[in-house]
């Protein structure tokens, strides 16, 4: 059935319903979205490499799924990747590729990891998947001078709440923007995402 957990994940309402609803879509998961064009983590792997010099320095790819954000950022350049995510099964996909240092399991509740200069969370944050006090979480773990990459797509920008969400952070001087550009997300279903470049301040 075609755009059958895309369209259950986007209606999620509690981390272990989207854990479960991600366990299940493992094995399927990159033909489905390669099916409808999935580009954001291209897009985002292109963004982050414009303000990262140093490419081996090493990268949480927070929520890293079956690892198509890892292939992304290797072909960006980037070197040392260490992935996690909330799903086994998911992990299990990504472990395939060898694209990453380290692959551990993380539960809702826990920290973001803490360690890293660069942290990415490419459509990690938004409808069906992490709440938006995430992106707090992550900013908190980065020094002084480190950068995360994400995105948020239409679906989620439908909610004020996510763009009103970077403007605050703007003006409490928590960030500096490096990047935004809206531009294609799932191309077979028509929606675009925003991609972000943040810098701790």
């Amino acid at each position: 059935m075609q755009d059958q957990f895309l369209d259950k994940v986007y209606h999620a309402r509690t981390s272990e319903e989207t854990k479960t609803i991600y366990d299940a879509w493992a094995q399927s998961y990159e033909a489905e979205v390669a099916d409808n064009g999935y580009v954001t983590p291209g897009r985002c792997a292109s963004a982050l490499a414009e303000f990262v010099e140093d490419k081996n320095t090493p990268v949480l790819d927070f929520v890293c799924g079956t690892g198509l954000s890892g292939l992304a950022l290797r072909a960006a350049g980037f070197t040392t990747l260490d992935g996690v995510d909330l799903s086994d099964g998911m992990l299990e996909v990504a472990r395939s590729k060898g694209a990453y240092r380290s692959l551990t399991t993380i539960g809702a509740d826990d920290p973001v990891p803490s360690g890293y200069r660069v942290i990415t969370a490419i459509g990690v944050i938004g409808a069906g998947a992490a709440p938006l006090p995430v992106l707090d979480k992550i900013l908190a773990q980065l020094p002084t001078g480190g950068k995360c990459v994400f995105s948020f797509n239409d679906h989620t920008l439908e909610d004020p709440a996510y763009a009103q969400k970077i403007d605050t952070l703007k003006k409490e001087g928590v960030v500096i923007e490096l990047f935004c550009e809206h531009g294609p997300h799932l191309p077979g279903r028509d929606m675009g995402s925003n991609v972000y470049v943040l810098e701790k301040t």
